[in-house]
C-alpha cells in the first residue's frame, strides 16, 4: 500500500502532463485529482494501522549509491511521525486539487497545472516518508522546483515569472546549507540512514551535532519562509491571481 501511495501521484502527474492534450483537460484534471484522493484514503487506513495497531511499514526499492562502506538505498518507512505527516499532506493536497478543479476551470492549460500540482504532492510524500536524508533531500529539492513551476504557471506575465524565480533562488539559500548539513552528517556518521544516525548521535560531540542542526535549520527556515528568508512567500501570491 505504501508503494501505491508513492507511485499514484507520479502516475497521475505524468498522465496529465504527457497525455493531457490527448485526453482533454477535463479528463486529465480528474485523473490527477483521483491520483491524490486514492493515496489520501490509503493514508488514513495506514494511519490506523500505525497509530492504533503499532505497525511499522518499510519498503526498500533498490540500492542507489554504494561507495566503500557507504550504502544509500531508495527506501521509505512509515512510523508514527511520518504517517502523521503523510495524512496531513495527502488530505490537504486532495482538498487543494478539488478546489483547483473549479478555480482553474477557465484556464486553457489546466492539464499542465494539475500535472505540476500532482508532482508537488508526489515529492512531498517522498519527503515525509523517506528512510534516509538523501532521499528526503530529493523530495526537498523537487518541491522547490515544483513551487517555481506553480508560481510561474501564467508564464506570459512578467510578475509571475519574477515571483517564481525569487522563490526558487531564495530556496537555494536554504538548500545550500541543507547540502552542507548532509555532507557533515556523512562525514561524521558515515551514513545518511535515519536509524544509523539516531543510534550513533549519543556518542558524537555535541558541537558537531549543533553545527549540523544549524545547517538543517537554515534550510527549513528558507523552505518555510521564516525570519529574513520570507520574502519569496509574499511574492508567490502572484501565482494565485487569475
Amino acid at each position: 500500500m505504501l508503494l501505491l501511495v508513492l507511485l499514484l501521484p507520479i502516475i497521475g502527474s505524468l498522465t496529465s502532463g504527457l497525455l493531457g492534450r490527448l485526453l482533454g483537460y477535463h479528463s486529465s484534471k480528474y485523473i490527477a485529482t483521483l491520483s491524490i484522493m486514492i493515496p489520501c484514503i490509503i493514508s488514513w487506513y495506514l494511519y490506523y494501522n500505525v497509530i492504533i495497531l503499532n505497525y511499522i511499514y518499510t519498503i526498500n526499492l533498490f540500492n542507489w549509491i554504494t561507495i566503500d562502506n557507504i550504502e544509500i538505498d531508495w527506501s521509505f518507512t512509515l512510523d508514527e511521525l511520518s504517517i502523521t505527516l503523510l495524512v496531513a499532506v495527502c488530505t490537504i493536497s486532495s482538498l487543494v486539487h478539488m478546489y483547483a478543479i473549479s478555480y482553474m476551470s477557465h484556464d486553457p492549460h489546466q492539464q499542465r497545472f494539475f500535472s505540476i500540482l500532482s508532482l508537488f504532492t508526489a515529492f512531498m510524500i517522498i519527503l515525509v516518508t523517506a528512510n534516509n536524508y538523501l532521499v528526503m533531500f530529493v523530495g526537498w529539492e523537487m518541491i522547490g522546483v515544483s513551487s517555481y513551476l506553480l508560481i510561474s504557471h501564467w508564464h506570459t506575465r512578467l510578475a509571475a515569472m519574477k515571483s517564481g524565480l525569487s522563490a526558487y533562488l531564495m530556496n537555494k539559500v536554504g538548500d545550500t546549507f541543507m547540502t552542507i548539513g548532509l555532507f557533515l552528517l556523512l562525514l561524521t556518521f558515515g551514513s545518511l540512514n535515519y536509524s544509523t544516525i539516531y543510534s550513533l548521535s549519543v556518542y558524537i560531540n555535541t558541537d558537531i551535532i549543533t553545527l549540523i542542526m544549524i545547517c538543517l535549520l537554515i534550510g527549513a527556515v528558507a523552505k518555510s519562509a521564516q525570519l529574513g528568508l520570507h520574502t519569496w512567500l509574499l511574492n508567490s501570491m502572484e501565482g494565485l491571481i487569475t
